[in-house]
């Protein structure tokens, strides 16, 4: 019997950054590899030899793949997660996605790394490429800082752990987003003294509005005889969705969601929502709430003329964005939900007068009754035989999800038409993808891990879906076990892309020759074929009458643990 070769225990960067991702309550460790990591490696791999508690370690082929994974695990859990790229190259590639996230407001650690001395300190060899191929002047962390909330670079393993974990307490305060390490490969490889007063990282304090603006809001909501609520964000915190429908239903406040909304804020069969156009509201409305709403007037300058505007949002003023006009008479900048639930409270105890409240109801009823009347009518109207209607495509894969499901959409042209016939009443059930197309179906996989016993629908067109690196993704749901449904929304074409072509030009050259540069992707193969390398389902549907069988039969092989993609030609 062969004996096995004592361990020799490394105490060195690698250590020092599992161990801070152990204090910090980090579970995953996405990982697209590079050579800096063999020190985080071999922390990992004593880890598991040793049965330590610890984050797990996933191997990923593609920057995009492990940037959006975490994006997604985060989104639905609120935790932030490590991510490890390669260099200043693997960084490049990530790129995208870390600014996806930035713009999603998720909390991530991205590190990547670099030589600064180049072989000529004694001691462990960091490797000639970096001498040769890999350098960056001024660092890579100089790369990165239009994309992510900060940047900075590891001076020396004497302070790798505190800024291990500083950086990750900058990536979860508000406003939430990706923070980046710089940690040189001299760094990562000389040893390291664990410090003598580890703890778990604290979490965030919390921020509430003060008494007096909480009472100052009741009394205007209260004084209002046409107020109404616009929001984006709202719902990424279940107890902010309830309590924003708490207080619509106690003053019976309609709600809009407006063309930036990238998850589900309210519930869309509620007779309190209202859409997505609040322009039924700009001449009458007195008051507007702005919950959780970074964008809501486009021309910026289009707000209700007649209405004061009141913001309810933790971080108001988006750094990340260039331009912002949000036209505010008054900011409550605390948690929403807190802030809700105390001007409902506030609400209940002074009274208001409840004969405007009912009218306000008995007029929203109907409101709402129209529009449902005019989504069940789309949807009457794009049944039939013929080229699949995209309405049909979501009604379709709505009865066939049942309500279990989590959507993760990456389409462009059909966005609005998805979140209108979805019909998804609670929070947690719709994310948009933001930033860059690409990342849709790392997005997923990362909603699929923090969600394993639910069923996760990634919805993507044609176009986005090309985008994305598309056989690392499913290599990863191979073969961490993360089944997706894929639903390939197929015009074969760039349909945004001539949607603004003909806003511009509607008259032009392109429309008389019906010539349209940089719209066409009719020479695509067959996109549900990717399915078949992995030992996935995949399949293509041309005809409506097959399509609701299909996705029946995609959705049964997802719940049997097998990936399926089910590539849809739409009519339009």
């Amino acid at each position: 019997m062969q004996l096995m070769k004592p361990i020799k225990h490394y105490v060195d960067g690698g250590e020092a950054l599992l161990a801070a991702c152990r204090a910090a309550g980090i579970e995953y460790i996405f990982s697209c590899p590079g050579s800096e990591w063999a020190p985080a490696w071999e922390a990992v791999a004593l880890q598991k030899h040793e049965g330590r508690a610890g984050p797990a370690y996933l191997d990923l082929w593609h920057e995009t793949v492990a940037v959006g994974m975490a994006t997604g695990y985060t989104q639905v859990t609120g935790r932030p997660q490590a991510v490890l790229l390669h260099a200043g190259p693997g960084l490049l590639q990530g790129s995208c996605a870390i600014h996806g996230a930035l713009l999603s407001g998720v909390p991530m650690l991205v590190l990547s790394s670099e030589s600064v001395t180049y072989g000529k300190r004694p001691g462990a060899d960091p490797g000639s490429q970096w001498y040769r191929n890999l350098s960056v002047v001024g660092g890579p962390h100089g790369w990165v800082q239009g994309y992510v909330k900060w940047a900075n670079q590891v001076g020396g393993i004497e302070v790798l752990y505190e800024m291990l974990l500083r950086t990750t307490e900058l990536a979860a305060r508000a406003p939430a987003g990706p923070c980046y390490l710089n940690v040189p490969v001299e760094v990562l490889l000389t040893p390291w003294t664990p410090p003598k007063f580890a703890q778990p990282l604290a979490p965030p304090g919390r921020k509430i509005a003060p008494p007096e603006e909480i009472e100052a809001l009741a009394r205007r909501i209260a004084a209002a005889r046409n107020p109404v609520v616009l929001t984006e964000t709202a719902g990424r915190d279940p107890r902010a969705f309830s309590a924003l429908v708490e207080l619509c239903e106690l003053l019976a406040l309609p709600v809009i969601e407006p063309q930036a909304a990238v998850c589900s804020n309210f519930p869309r069969t509620h007779p309190l929502h209202l859409g997505a156009s609040a322009e039924p509201f700009m001449d009458s409305a007195d008051l507007v709430l702005l919950v959780n709403c970074r964008a809501p007037w486009y021309p910026p300058g289009n707000k209700p003329p007649h209405a004061a505007t009141v913001v309810i949002d933790e971080v108001p003023q988006r750094p990340h964005i260039v331009y912002q006009v949000l036209h505010a008479d008054a900011y409550l900048e605390g948690e929403v939900g807190e802030t809700l639930r105390q001007v409902t409270a506030v609400l209940k105890q002074r009274g208001f007068d409840g004969s405007v409240v009912a009218e306000r109801r008995a007029r929203h009823g109907k409101s709402h009754a129209a529009l449902a009347a005019r989504t069940a009518e789309a949807e009457t109207k794009a049944a039939g035989a013929g080229p699949i209607d995209p309405v049909f495509l979501v009604k379709a894969l709505r009865q066939a999800a049942g309500k279990e499901a989590v959507f993760v959409d990456e389409t462009i042209t059909h966005s609005r038409l998805l979140q209108q016939h979805l019909q998804l009443d609670e929070a947690k059930r719709y994310y948009y993808v933001q930033g860059g197309l690409g990342q849709g179906i790392a997005v997923a996989l990362g909603v699929k891990l923090a969600t394993p016993d639910r069923p996760v629908i990634l919805a993507v067109g044609d176009g986005s879906y090309l985008y994305n690196p598309v056989i690392p993704s499913l290599a990863a749901a191979r073969d961490y076990g993360l089944p997706l449904l894929i639903v390939i929304f197929n015009n074969r074409q760039y349909l945004s892309m001539k949607f603004n072509h003909l806003r511009a030009y509607p008259d032009g050259a392109a429309v008389a020759t019906n010539y349209f540069p940089g719209v066409s992707l009719a020479t695509q193969p067959d996109l549900a074929e990717f399915a078949k390398p992995f030992g996935m389902y995949g399949a293509t549907v041309t005809d409506p009458e097959s399509l609701s069988r299909t996705l029946v039969e995609a959705l049964d092989a997802v719940r049997t643990g097998r990936t399926a993609i089910v590539n849809v030609m739409l009519a339009k």
